[in-house]
């Protein structure tokens, strides 16, 4: 895992929390990764930083963009549009998503 590259200030971040079922792993798993490979293309994006708890199936994916725009059109994507049905349907037993402006940022550099 690492840190996305964002700039100091004056983006946005999608913040996505859920609670996954324990069913469709597999599909789950390929959808994802194909979803992180999209999003890599899109105009605007600009990172993401996740992670899941094993135990509780609780996890928090933020992904960061340019504009409000960019995130609009991730949500809008068709491929992307077909995953979140499947996620409705099959992978999330509760999920929230929020948007919010990034005014600054900092952070204390690893050694």
């Amino acid at each position: 895992m690492s840190f996305a590259k964002t700039p100091k200030k004056d983006y946005y971040a999608c913040i996505f929390s859920s609670i996954r079922t324990l069913e469709y792993n597999e599909e789950y798993n390929k959808m994802a990764d194909e979803m992180d490979e999209l999003a890599k293309l899109q105009d605007g994006y600009l990172g993401m930083e996740s992670s899941r708890d094993k135990e509780n199936n609780f996890g928090i994916t933020v992904s960061y963009w340019e504009s409000f725009k960019s995130i609009k059109d991730w949500k809008d994507n068709s491929n992307h549009k077909i995953a979140q049905k499947y996620g409705i349907t099959n992978w999330y037993e509760h999920y929230e998503i929020r948007v919010c402006e990034v005014k600054y940022s900092y952070s204390k550099e690893q050694k």
